[in-house]
């Protein structure tokens, strides 16, 4: 059990300065409410046009906007595209904590950084810091500890779909509920939930140009492929398996933090209508659900001065997996 949780929620909500007006270090170091983060949006796309667009995907259950940034480089359009979306679970704060960060680092260190520049030069990246809008404005207003979206349904007394069980792969079977009460219920059928048909929309539109996903979770420290709906292992089940034990051993390399690797169901459960699972049935043959710190002494409460080297080793995950797709893919 995670003790003095009020004191780490308020560790957690407690800002020296709000909202991106300064876009020091430390707003990367702090975790912010939905509309700062839709403010820090408008802001670092108008400070860089030319690395950063805006794009409209659709809107949540409750009718928010649900923006995804298009990061790329300087040079010509490259061919390949890779997504990383965050804040599927609203409770999962250090997700959108790391794609704010990610996506302020790679601006930062384009042209300096070599692995950096190389991802951007030949990797359009689609970033979606919070898919579960809804979901994330409740933990901060409401309830800190709540998971699914907002919806509701003609019918049901309960509130909220797992937006990671609503994907149409192995739909609602073992390991996702039908009760609308439960943490994990699938919804009244696949893609029933607007947050998961914009996403698969988007990305049905640039499936023959996206050659990497991965949406990013907590916690548990661990990094996951395809399959969670079913023990069978994917066709490339031993070229995941070495990428992933190749990152996460830089991860223990570099941070001395330990990372696990596998393909979902045998390493945590069974886990239907997955986006990964999803994404990788769609044609994208490298899918990764990355689960951040830390393993269960603060859970969901991380504080936030673990935000930095959470996304510092998170990176050096992503720099590893994406060299070594755009080495095998044209």
């Amino acid at each position: 059990m995670v003790e003095n949780v009020q004191e780490l929620i308020e560790m957690q909500t407690n800002k020296e300065s709000s909202g991106p007006r300064s876009l020091a270090g430390s707003f990367y170091e702090q975790y912010h409410p939905l509309e700062e983060i839709y403010s820090w949006i408008n802001k670092i796309c108008h400070e860089h046009p030319d690395m950063l667009e805006i794009i409209l995907i659709g809107s949540s259950f409750e009718k928010r906007p649900l923006y995804v940034l298009k990061l790329t480089g300087r040079r010509n359009s490259p061919r390949r595209a890779m997504w990383i979306d965050c804040g599927i679970h609203s409770r999962e704060w250090i997700s959108p904590a790391f794609c704010i960060w990610f996506v302020q680092n790679a601006i930062d260190s384009y042209n300096k950084n070599p692995e950096i520049t190389q991802m951007l030069d030949n990797m359009e990246i689609y970033v979606l810091p919070v898919m579960n809008a809804d979901g994330y404005v409740y933990t901060w207003t409401t309830r800190r500890m709540w998971r699914k979206n907002r919806s509701r349904y003609e019918g049901n007394n309960c509130v909220g779909t797992d937006l990671n069980r609503n994907f149409d792969a192995g739909w609602c079977t073992k390991g996702a509920s039908h009760d609308p009460c439960d943490n994990t219920y699938c919804g009244p059928y696949p893609e029933s939930e607007p947050e998961v048909s914009a996403v698969a929309k988007f990305l049905r539109e640039k499936k023959d140009s996206m050659k990497l996903y991965f949406t990013i979770h907590s916690y548990g420290q661990m990094l996951l492929f395809p399959y969670s709906y079913s023990y069978n292992q994917a066709p490339n089940h031993d070229e995941l398996q070495n990428l992933a034990n190749e990152a996460t051993q830089k991860i223990r390399r570099y941070y001395r933090t330990r990372y696990s690797s596998g393909p979902g169901a045998p390493t945590i459960y069974l886990a239907p209508g997955g986006s990964d699972d999803w994404a990788y049935d769609l044609g994208i043959k490298y899918s990764f659900t990355i689960e951040l710190r830390d393993t269960g002494r603060y859970g969901f409460l991380l504080p936030p001065q673990l935000i930095q080297p959470t996304c510092l080793e998170v990176l050096t995950a992503i720099k590893t997996i994406t060299h070594h797709v755009i080495k095998n893919t044209e």
